[in-house]
C-alpha cells in the first residue's frame, strides 16, 4: 500500500463521549504557542484539510473528537493538544483532557506511577493539571484542575422566532458557552429528545453569535460562543446537562468546559463557594464531579478555578490513511447522518 498520509489513533471515550487521540503521524503544526497553532488550524487551508481528513467521512464520523497530540511549548507541560471537530479546532475540553490523559498513561507515552500520576496538559486556553488515579496499569479516574472560568454576561435576553424571549448566561470555561435552562424551549434532557435539543441548540447558537460578540480578554484566538449547553436540576440536586454540537449532535458526557462555565454562573449568583462539589449528569446518565477549588481573576474580572473528575476508557487502536487516488481526500458530510447543518460544511 502506498498511502500518502497515515495517522495513528488511540480510541478513547470519557463517560461515553469519544475523544480519539492522534498519537503518531501528526504533521508539524505551525505556531510558537498552542493558541497560535489553534489559530493556524482554523484559518489556514492546510489546517482545514487536516481537520476534514480526520473528522469527516469516509474516515471520520459525526460522533466524537480527534485530539492532535503535540509537543509541549510550556516548560511545565508533559504534552500539548488541540481538539478537532467537524466545525473547527477547539481550545479546551474536559472530556478530551481526560481522554488524552488516559491515552498518555495507558500507552506509555507518559510513565504511569501508582497510586497517582500527575500529568500537565497544555491547551490553547492554558495549562490543565490532571491527577490520575492508577492501579494495575489502568487509569481509573482523572481529576482535572481546569483553566480559570468567568462570566461574560448573565441573563442575556434573546428574541427567538420559536420560543419568544430566551434567557442565557454567556460564560467561559475554556471556551465560551451559552447556558440555557432547558424548560425555556419546552423540552427535557432525555435521550428521546436529543434530536430536538440539537435542532434548538443550532438555532440559538446562530442567533447568539449574530447578536453577541465575545472574545477572551487575554487569548484572542478564543472567540465566539462555541456551544449552547442546556441545563436542568434533577430531583437529587445534580445538574443535568446537554451540550449541543455542530453540525447536529449532543455531547454524550456531562461536558467539562460546559460544567466549568455553569459553575462560574452559580458562583456569580452566590449559589457556589470554594470547597463545594456538585454532580453534573449527562443526557445518557454518566457523571462528573465538579468542584470549586479557588477564586481568581482574569483581566481584572472575577473568575474561579474549577475541577472536573471523570473516567476515560480505551477501546481500540486504529490507523487512518489516505490513498493518493482517493477521490474524497477532503472528506464530506451528508444531511442524512450529520443533520441539516451538514449542508454548510
Amino acid at each position: 500500500m502506498r498511502w500518502k498520509r497515515t495517522i495513528q489513533l488511540l480510541d478513547v471515550h470519557c463517560e461515553g463521549e469519544i475523544g480519539k487521540v492522534a498519537i503518531g503521524g501528526v504533521p508539524k503544526i505551525p505556531g510558537e504557542t498552542v493558541a497560535e497553532q489553534l489559530h493556524w488550524l482554523n484559518t489556514d487551508p492546510k489546517g482545514s484539510e487536516l481537520r476534514r481528513f480526520l473528522c469527516l467521512e469516509p474516515r471520520g464520523a459525526p460522533i466524537g473528537s480527534v485530539n492532535l497530540l503535540l509537543p509541549a511549548k510550556h516548560p511545565d507541560a508533559d504534552a500539548a493538544f488541540v481538539i478537532l471537530q467537524p466545525d473547527q479546532a477547539h481550545a479546551s475540553s474536559g472530556s478530551n483532557s481526560i481522554c488524552v490523559t488516559t491515552a498518555l498513561l495507558e500507552s506509555g507515552i507518559v510513565d504511569m506511577k501508582e497510586p497517582e500520576t500527575v500529568v500537565t496538559l497544555e491547551t490553547a486556553a492554558g495549562l490543565v493539571r490532571a491527577v490520575a488515579t492508577c492501579h494495575d496499569g489502568r487509569c481509573e479516574k482523572v481529576r482535572l484542575t481546569m483553566v480559570p472560568a468567568f462570566v461574560h454576561q448573565l441573563d442575556v435576553e434573546i428574541q427567538t422566532p420559536h420560543w419568544g424571549k430566551v434567557k442565557a448566561d454567556i460564560c467561559y470555561g475554556g471556551i465560551f458557552y451559552a447556558l440555557i435552562d432547558v424548560r425555556q424551549i419546552n423540552l427535557t434532557i432525555e435521550k428521546t429528545n436529543a434530536a430536538g435539543l440539537v435542532q434548538a441548540g443550532m438555532i440559538l447558537k446562530e442567533i447568539i453569535n449574530r447578536e453577541i460578540s465575545v472574545i477572551h480578554p487575554e487569548i484572542p484566538a478564543i472567540w465566539g460562543v462555541a456551544y449552547v449547553m442546556f441545563r436542568d436540576i434533577e430531583a437529587d440536586g445534580a445538574v443535568r446537562t446537554c451540550t449541543t454540537m455542530w453540525p447536529g449532535r449532543v455531547d454524550r458526557s456531562p461536558c467539562g468546559t460546559g460544567s466549568s462555565a455553569n459553575l462560574t454562573a452559580l458562583h456569580a449568583r452566590g449559589k457556589a463557594k470554594v470547597g463545594d462539589i456538585f454532580r453534573s449528569r449527562s443526557i445518557i446518565g454518566s457523571e462528573f464531579e465538579v468542584g470549586l477549588q479557588a477564586v481568581t481573576e482574569v483581566a481584572g474580572r472575577p473568575a474561579i478555578i474549577p475541577t472536573i473528575t471523570g473516567r476515560g476508557f480505551t477501546f481500540g487502536l486504529s490507523q487512518v490513511a489516505l490513498d493518493p487516488f482517493d477521490p474524497h481526500p477532503h472528506g464530506f458530510a451528508l444531511t442524512d447522518v450529520w443533520g441539516p447543518q451538514a449542508g454548510e460544511i
